[in-house]
């Protein structure tokens, strides 16, 4: 076996077992949830994204660091549906922590909101050539990720208008009147970590990936901007 092929099925290894550790947290998670509905709800993104990225992952592969982020995305959503956002552990020792008056842990979540979408339109938009400046790329995947956020405020507005009462737990707000507009700035914040912060380690996976599936030099203004 030839060095490249080995990579490939180390990389393949280790993006199975995270699969397979989704896996075992989603059905831990399911087994006695604090509200059952609020867990299907919370966990959907990771049942939708699970079986996508596993019929995609040859075909059209992400980097490393994405599907890095994406593990850890699931996790936090994984560990809010078990819980509901408001009652997570962690979120309460964070809030003693930072002395704020809630369970701030669905600010993680909606950080992580923000962060994964952008990079994920980042990679999109750079690896297939749709925009040729990385600025332009920057300020439309931060564009897409606000649009995810919205989206999910308007699902969550529509979940409390069909559940009334039942979906307290979905929206978490803890009685806080300014909750979507919070969640809404931690996805914004997430966008620029993920544009700013984290350009140029996923500028040189793009590069590596670039010269693994096409057989071409790396491009240095994507390598060393």
């Amino acid at each position: 076996m030839n060095a490249k092929n080995h990579r490939v099925r180390s990389r393949e290894t280790v993006l199975l077992a995270a699969a397979g550790v989704c896996c075992v947290l989603l059905v831990v998670s399911g087994i006695e949830p604090y509200d059952r509905a609020t867990w299907l709800m919370e966990v959907a993104p990771v049942l939708i994204a699970l079986p996508t990225l596993f019929l995609t992952h040859r075909r059209h592969p992400l980097t490393d660091l994405l599907y890095g982020l994406i593990f850890v995305h699931a996790v936090i959503l994984i560990v809010g549906g078990a819980y509901t956002y408001a009652r997570v552990p962690f979120g309460f020792w964070l809030q003693d922590v930072l002395a704020t008056g809630r369970n701030p842990y669905d600010k993680i979540g909606h950080f992580a909101q923000g962060v994964v979408p952008a990079l994920l339109a980042r990679e999109i938009l750079l690896q297939g050539g749709r925009v040729s400046g990385r600025w332009l790329a920057g300020f439309l995947s931060v564009c897409v990720a606000m649009a995810v956020s919205a989206w999910y405020e308007l699902v969550e507005w529509g979940a409390a208008l069909l559940m009334g009462q039942g979906a307290d737990e979905f929206l978490g707000t803890q009685g806080d009147p300014w909750d979507t507009q919070s969640d809404m700035f931690m996805a914004f914040l997430g966008a620029l970590v993920s544009v700013l912060l984290l350009a140029r380690w996923h500028d040189r996976q793009l590069a590596r990936k670039r010269v693994a599936t096409e057989g071409l030099a790396p491009d240095i203004s994507m390598s060393c901007g």
